[in-house]
């Protein structure tokens, strides 16, 4: 998932010439955040299997992960202010290496420890991405920033759409190269995130030592515009300021909420009566559906406004998943997953139209946009809250709900951008 940064940001004595390795790291580190991710799609599912979970229980990953984001992000902005955006970076990696190295003691010592890990993990992704994201504007000419911010956001997704399948082939049961016919206990089904988690951590510890010793340009604040001053009275008077703000929550909460929930989903006899390290490999089109309608979407919205391009996505969202409650079998299989499509547009969408001619608030509007990704800790909480009451396919009603709301939002301000006000 895409992460804007929030602080405008002056480059001193970058020359073009001598960006390509700089950028070839940052564009790893954009993968790797997405992919670590993306992973907890695999990890849910696998983690309410060996400690026997309800579905509220199973979604405290997405609840610890997410949340970071809401509780790190200010310290952060403060922490990258400090010790400067590079060696912020550093330190974002380094924690996220530990989060990781702590999934090889969580194996071993309960369900509770997972949960720490994943929020130092994240906790270390929010960091980097305050701290990175800057850097991609910067390594080069203001002109072809547009165009490294969209390489760079596909590394993203190409890392969302890779780690669900990796992580059905490694971890879960069925990918594990092992005696035919052998079952796992729970003790070695458990111990299976050690090794990838490991490696993660490894290759972490590598881009941390590699983003150290790069040279990158200065990057100085052009304002305040931090996520500290974000709750400034004033800024929230922009209505679509404030309703982009609850657009962002939702829609991260019903992305998050559908991938976190589709390999057991597909596991429904009357759905696919897949197993779990079978439909992984199908979070993998969820997420690589995001992917390509990135790019269908860059073209189209060439010549629909933004705003229309929001309703058709979320209405569209809408009916493939009311086909996945009230369908059965290949239809309802194919009809959430497709939903991953038409999410591509909506995160950069909502973002610039609820940022709108906000002038010298921008930065600070940013701020209040980037806290709302903790919808993906909360609205998954919520479907796991449904699917415990009245059922897995019903649950699917909460992300309906959210994708209601951004079709009202898209619809209210379709002609944003041909208004002189808002």
């Amino acid at each position: 998932m895409e992460h804007v940064a929030s602080a405008a940001v002056r480059p001193h004595g970058h020359t073009e010439g001598g960006n390509t390795v700089p950028l070839i790291i940052i564009t790893l580190l954009f993968f790797m955040w997405g992919l670590l991710t993306s992973l907890n799609d695999v990890l849910i599912p696998h983690l309410k299997s060996i400690y026997t979970l309800n579905y509220v229980q199973a979604m405290l990953v997405q609840f610890c992960f997410f949340g970071a984001y809401f509780i790190v992000s200010l310290p952060a902005g403060m922490l990258i202010k400090k010790i400067g955006y590079q060696r912020g970076a550093v330190t974002g990696l380094v924690i996220a290496a530990a989060g990781c190295a702590l999934f090889f003691p969580a194996s071993m010592n309960g369900y509770a420890l997972f949960l720490l890990a994943f929020f130092v993990l994240a906790s270390g992704i929010t960091i980097l991405q305050v701290a990175a994201n800057p850097y991609v504007t910067v390594l080069g000419e203001p002109a072809t920033a547009s165009s490294r911010l969209t390489l760079t956001q596909a590394f993203n997704s190409l890392g969302t759409t890779i780690a669900p399948a990796l992580g059905g082939f490694l971890i879960l049961s069925e990918g594990a190269p092992a005696i035919p016919g052998l079952v796992r206990s729970k003790a070695e089904e458990a111990a299976a995130v050690q090794g990838p988690y490991l490696v993660l951590a490894a290759a972490l510890l590598a881009l941390a030592v590699l983003f150290a010793l790069v040279r990158l340009p200065k990057i100085s604040h052009a304002g305040d515009g931090g996520a500290v001053s974000s709750v400034q009275t004033g800024v929230l008077a922009h209505r679509h300021l404030l309703l982009g703000a609850i657009g962002i929550f939702l829609y991260v909460g019903g992305e998050v909420s559908i991938g976190s929930f589709l390999i057991n989903f597909l596991g429904e006899a009357n759905i696919a009566g897949l197993s779990n390290g079978a439909a992984a490999h199908y979070v993998s089109y969820y997420w690589g559906g995001a992917m390509v309608g990135r790019f269908i979407g860059f073209a189209v919205m060439r010549y629909i406004s933004p705003g229309k391009a929001l309703a058709f996505n979320s209405a569209a969202s809408i009916a493939l998943i009311l086909l996945a409650i009230f369908g059965h079998g290949q239809v309802a299989m194919w009809s959430i997953i497709a939903v991953g499509l038409f999410n591509s547009i909506m995160f950069p969408t909502i973002f610039s139209m609820a940022l709108h001619k906000l002038g010298k608030q921008t930065g600070q509007g940013s701020g209040i946009l980037c806290m709302a990704i903790v919808g993906g800790a909360l609205v998954p909480f919520a479907q796991g809250l449904l699917a415990d009451t009245i059922g897995l396919q019903q649950s699917f009603f909460v992300p309906a709900a959210c994708y209601v709301f951004i079709l009202y939002f898209g619809l209210k301000y379709a002609g944003m951008y041909n208004k002189e006000t808002v």
